[in-house]
Parts: structure tokens; sequence; C-alpha cells
């Protein structure tokens, strides 16, 4: 029997982003093989600015993950020569870290499908690289490839494209679904890779029973040990696991066994525990775990200002990655706010909050110290009411004490037609 001893990083965006610097460094030194790493630009080898993604992917190793990474090209499969070919499944077979992203998935797979790459890469990790999978390239790498392309943007009928099933020689049968909880639809629903809940549905409907479906939310990582038999997540989101209707959620921190990445039979699997969260119950919805979830939150005010102390926390603390998430979720926040019809009015002051925080994030951090939180901005309220409270009872004393306090802390306060209103000196 083979010992598999490396890993493969399945990413649901974001490979070239601060999210997920640590993650490749972690990647990089846990590599046994201390070969070369590079970038593979098949996924996009179509587009006119296939070469600026490919620098794009040098650069961002180099400067922020302080490693070498070359380009190995392969734009197309008909396009190569004979000579080209065998130059580029050379560099493969010496390669330690290979990192393959953004582009068409089924572009991918009509490339490399019936040539050694799958053979290659899963050779690499076998030997203990590293075969981090991105975006369009996490698609590729399960049973089943999904042609979001040809159905989102196209309007071609619901259907699954064969998978180059890299997974697969290393022993996991996986449906790899990237951008698991997108939300820039706006109006309409993008969650599950652009397809939306009920195209989502459908094509699940589709898979052979048993099939197990790896969601990966954006911004996160689900890193597959396979010297360990199992699989982490970091990042920012989730991972979901999905079999026959059952689903399971896994957060940054948790870990995963490969046994509980494959499908259960429902007679065994009611009511085991399969994680931290437990097995959830067979259901005809594609996310009632969440959507169970989102029915016990609270108002969407009150969860913009729940978000709002948890940003201003990050800022006061440096903690540019909290804030990040914290950024994304307002994002996802606003946009559900409209599928649901809330109020226009609190969705414009909604998006006035997370421009302020946009803002902060970026000119914020370095001057944290000067940042005050909401809470202590709702006591400056109270003081500024109950000084006028004061002035209507004539009491002048207390009500100019009230103010010369303010004033001792660097709060200003001045009483205009509409009323007080202040502000910092």
């Amino acid at each position: 029997m083979t010992i598999i001893k490396g890993t493969v990083a399945l990413i649901g965006s974001g490979e070239l982003s601060g999210t997920m610097v640590e993650t490749h460094k972690a990647l990089l030194a846990k590599n046994s093989l201390k070969a070369k790493a590079y970038f593979l630009d098949t996924p996009a080898g179509f587009q006119e600015n296939v070469d600026l993604i490919a620098r794009r992917a040098v650069q961002f190793f180099e400067q922020q993950v302080q490693h070498k990474m070359s380009v190995a090209s392969f734009k197309s499969a008909k396009g190569a020569s004979s000579g080209e070919r065998e130059r580029f499944f050379q560099l493969l077979s010496e390669a330690g870290f290979v990192l393959i992203g953004p582009g068409s998935p089924t572009y991918t797979v009509r490339q490399l499908q019936g040539t050694p790459v799958p053979a290659l890469l899963s050779a690499m990790v076998t030997r203990g690289g590293c075969l981090a999978v991105a975006s369009a390239a996490a698609l590729t790498m399960g049973t089943h490839t999904l042609p979001v392309y040809e159905v989102y943007k196209v309007g071609e009928e619901l259907h699954w494209k064969e998978g180059l099933n890299i997974l697969g020689f290393l022993g996991l049968d996986l449906v790899v679904i990237p951008h698991w909880n997108n939300a820039e639809g706006g109006n309409h629903d993008t969650r599950f890779c652009y397809m939306g809940k009920k195209r989502f549905q459908i094509l699940e409907s589709m898979l052979p029973a048993g099939s197990t479906i790896l969601g990966l939310d954006e911004h996160t990582a689900c890193i597959l040990d396979f010297s360990t038999n199992s699989a982490a997540v970091k990042g920012l989101g989730k991972v979901t696991v999905r079999c026959d209707g059952r689903e399971q959620l896994y957060s940054p921190g948790d870990t995963i066994s490969f046994e509980q990445l494959l499908c259960i039979p429902d007679s065994s699997a009611e009511g085991k525990d399969l994680g931290p969260e437990g097995v959830m119950a067979k259901r005809p919805a594609i996310n009632q775990a969440r959507d169970q979830e989102q029915e016990k939150d609270h108002s969407f005010w009150e969860q913009m200002h729940a978000l709002e102390d948890t940003f201003y926390s990050a800022l006061e603390n440096k903690d540019s990655a909290a804030m990040v998430n914290q950024l994304l979720e307002a994002d996802r926040l606003l946009w559900q706010a409209q599928l649901d019809l809330e109020n226009p009015e609190f969705i414009s002051q909604g998006r006035e909050l997370f421009r302020e925080f946009i803002v902060l994030a970026g000119t914020g951090i370095d001057q944290a110290t000067n940042v005050i939180p909401r809470k202590y901005r709702e006591l400056i309220d109270e003081m500024v009411a109950l000084r006028e409270d004061y002035r209507r009872e004539n009491r002048w004393s207390e009500a100019d004490r009230i103010r010369a306090i303010l004033q001792q802390v660097g709060v200003i306060l001045e009483d205009t037609q509409e009323g007080p209103w202040w502000y910092f000196s």
C-alpha cells in the first residue's frame, strides 16, 4: 500500500490575498519536498491577461509569502509543441509545491484531461509535496466539475462535467465547490459557486448517490493532510461537508478526519457525532443549517451594531485578519438584507457604516489608540442628553460641569439651533 506523505490545500478564494499568506507559509514550512514552487497558468490559458495573472502570483509569493516561485506554463494542450509539452511535464515532475488558481474549470479539464498532469500532481503529493488549488482549479479536483460559466453566464441546462479527480488518485472521492458563501449577486442568490440555492439543489440531485460535496467559503482553506488522514480549516469562513442531504459545518481551527469526509449511509449516520457540531439530520434544503441560524438572528441593525463592536475591537487590537473578516461579513449582511427586502433606508445607513469600516481598515490601524468604540460614543451621547435635561430644569451649574468634564477628555460640545452636537478635538 502506497503511503501518501503530502498535502492538498483546497481554497475557496483569495489565494493571492493577505488572508492566505500565513496559510501558504505554513504549507511551505511543512512541505517535506524542498523542491521548486510553480504557478500553473492553465485555467486562465484562454484569457488575454493570463501572463499578468501569472506574474501577479509570482510577485505575491516573493513579496508576501517570501518564497521564490516560477511559472509552469501550459496555456493550451493543442497550442503547445511536443518539446514544450515535455519541458512542462519535466517541471511538474521536479516540483515540490504547485499553485493553480483562477480561470475556467471546464477549460482546465479539457486541457489537462488525457495528459500526465493529474498523475504528476498526485505523485508530487504522494512524495510529500503540496498542491494548492483555488477557485476554478478547486472545482476540477473531484469526481465532477461544475461548469460555472456555461450555466451562470451562457444559460446552458444544469449539468456536471467529469472532473480531473486528482483527489480520487489520492483516495478521496469528493465534489469540491468553492465560493460556497458567495454574495456578489446582490438581488439574486449566488451562493454555492454562483448557482444559488434552487439550482444547486437540482445539481446535487444529479450526482450519484453517496457523493460527498465539500463546500469552501471564500477566503477559506481546507488543508488535506494525507500523512495524518485529516483536514484542517484555515482562513475566515467555514467548510461544509454534504452527503445525501445531510450537512456538517466546520469552522477555522476545526479538524476533520478523512472518515468524516466520506458519505455515511442514513441508517448508520442518524444520531452519530460527526464533529464539533454533530450530524445534521437529513433534509431537502441545501442550506437549512444556515437558514436556522439566520432565523435565530436579531434584526438587521442589531447584527450591524454587533458587527460594528467587533470591528472596532479588532481595530483597537490591530488585528487585521479579524477586521477583514468583519468587512466580509458586513458585505454578506448587506446583500442578504437586499434579498430579504429590508428597509432601503436601513440598507443605505448600513452601507455608510460599511464604507466607514473600509476607510478605517485602510487608514486607522496605525491610529487605533485614537479610535473611540461605539460604547464610549454612547456614553458621551448619554452625558450630552443628561446635560440637556439639566438645562431644561435651569440647573446651569450641573450642565456646565458636564460640559467641562467632556472638554477635559477632548470632547467639544456646541449648542446649535438643531440641538447640541459634539466632536473630538
